[in-house]
């Protein structure tokens, strides 16, 4: 087996791998990248682009049949399910896949389709459709990313659904009970839930997406009620039967039994790192417990030229995270000195109403006397009166001696679009005053970031 040298490879093609690969290039790295299935990874395929989608083929069927407030009425609403998903499939997710693989080409990254292997801390074995071949690097990203949880007592086939089964149903279920109430399963809840499925949400732990604060999951808990969706949590799922019409689930709640009879069940319990067929043992890395790669601050691993981002590595996974990690490792590789830095990580879920938040949270600093919380309902927001969407609030964080941006959080339309500026008021190191002294757009959801700048310095206009 012939052996071909490169100088930098990155394993896997989703938002790490292939913003490592391109970034790497244009800094001058002769690359090649190994993909063993889709250019894009699972976000672009089968988690967040497509996801994204769904939720707003949701979001218009259900506005379809709701829009009475404006003056407008709708008979005879339906939904073409294959239309959809032909939509989702080739307008969104075929049109970036394949225009990022066009970026790579760009910028000659080389792409290998095959699964890699390590054999040693210089080489990898690839296996393609044409045979195996030996790759010597110089430098090597690991970006593979991350896998749905399995959970044993509701294994997958059939009617039980992994989210990538989920995004792309057939048919929509009359009935659906998703297993966890994570990320992805609070998102497609609202979903299913405006395509007209009665929706149930069996959650392991206390709450519901609990990695935002808890008056957040309230006004979101709020909204499930609102719409009919059912949320049962601190549950333990013990059994699922399955036939061919539908699933049966038996789980435990305070010491109790109960059964719920559904039409699919969607399990999104969680995500597991990638990296069990690496042969990582080969060039010495031992995994951390939960199957992650320990790496430091500059993203190395203990192997002086294998480098590790994204999902593999501690820290959320996310989307966003892996791709600025795959910046800073390009710049490394390429002599230059850099820090992951997730200060100003902001992290959005697209739930109704939106949540997103970056840096300090409010219930992190709550009590603490050397910060400052201030909080503007969206009520007093114009262009989210208009579109008669205007539960939810922007809140800010700020020091209090210095009134310098530490944190925030969003509720509301638009949330993961509006929380950028927070995040680059936190880059900069901005004070509240500085963002009050910004012309924001008018009538603008952003506006209410203004307006919250305003409060935090003792000086509200709108409150």
């Amino acid at each position: 087996m012939a052996t071909n040298q490169r100088e930098t490879v990155i394993i896997g093609s989703g938002p790490g791998g292939y913003v490592a690969a391109i970034r790497a290039a244009q800094l001058g790295q002769k690359v090649a990248i190994i993909e063993k299935e889709f250019i894009g990874g699972v976000c672009l395929n089968v988690g967040c682009i497509p996801s994204k989608a769904l939720i707003t083929a949701g979001h218009h069927f259900h506005d379809a049949q709701h829009s009475e407030i404006f003056g407008v009425t709708a008979s005879n609403v339906t939904l073409d399910v294959a239309k959809m998903q032909n939509w989702k499939d080739t307008q969104v997710v075929n049109k970036l896949t394949s225009g990022v693989e066009s970026l790579l080409k760009k910028n000659k990254v080389e792409i290998i389709r095959g699964t890699a292997i390590f054999t040693d801390k210089n080489h990898l074995s690839v296996e393609t459709k044409e045979g195996s071949q030996e790759i010597e690097f110089k430098n090597v990203v690991i970006a593979t990313g991350s896998l749905p949880l399995e959970v044993a007592e509701v294994p997958m086939g059939g009617r039980i659904l992994d989210t990538s089964g989920g995004l792309n149903v057939k048919e929509l279920p009359k009935r659906l009970v998703i297993v966890g109430g994570g990320y992805v399963g609070s998102q497609l809840a609202f979903a299913f839930n405006n395509f007209g499925s009665k929706v149930t949400i069996l959650e392991k732990e206390d709450s519901i997406i609990n990695f935002f604060d808890k008056d957040m999951v309230k006004l979101a808990k709020k909204s499930y009620q609102k719409k009919g969706i059912n949320v049962v949590e601190g549950v333990n799922v013990t059994k699922s039967i399955q036939t061919d019409e539908m699933v049966t689930i038996t789980y435990e709640k305070d010491g109790k039994e109960a059964t719920i009879e559904s039409d699919y069940v969607l399990v999104s319990a969680g995500r597991v790192p990638n990296t069990a067929k690496l042969n990582l043992a080969a060039i010495g890395i031992e995994l951390l417990e939960n199957g992650r790669i320990d790496v430091d601050d500059s993203l190395r691993t203990t192997v002086e030229n294998v480098y590790a981002i994204g999902d593999i590595v501690p820290g959320p996974a996310l989307a966003n995270k892996a791709s600025h990690d795959a910046k800073i490792v390009a710049e490394l590789i390429s002599g230059k000195e850099a820090v992951v830095d997730y200060r100003t990580l902001p992290i959005s879920i697209y739930t109704e109403p939106e949540m997103a938040k970056v840096g300090l949270a409010a219930d992190e600093v709550k009590g603490n006397q050397d910060y400052k919380a201030s909080k503007f309902s969206l009520a007093g927001n114009g262009r989210a009166l208009s579109l008669d969407a205007d539960e939810g609030f922007v809140r800010m964080i700020t020091e209090e001696k210095t009134g310098k941006v530490v944190g925030a959080q969003v509720v509301g339309v638009s949330a993961g679009d509006v929380i950028s500026e927070l995040a680059l008021a936190i880059e900069l190191e901005m004070v509240a005053e500085d963002i009050s002294l910004t012309i924001h757009a008018h009538p603008s959801i952003a506006e209410a970031i203004m307006d919250t700048a305003e409060l935090a310095i003792g000086l509200p206009i709108h409150m």
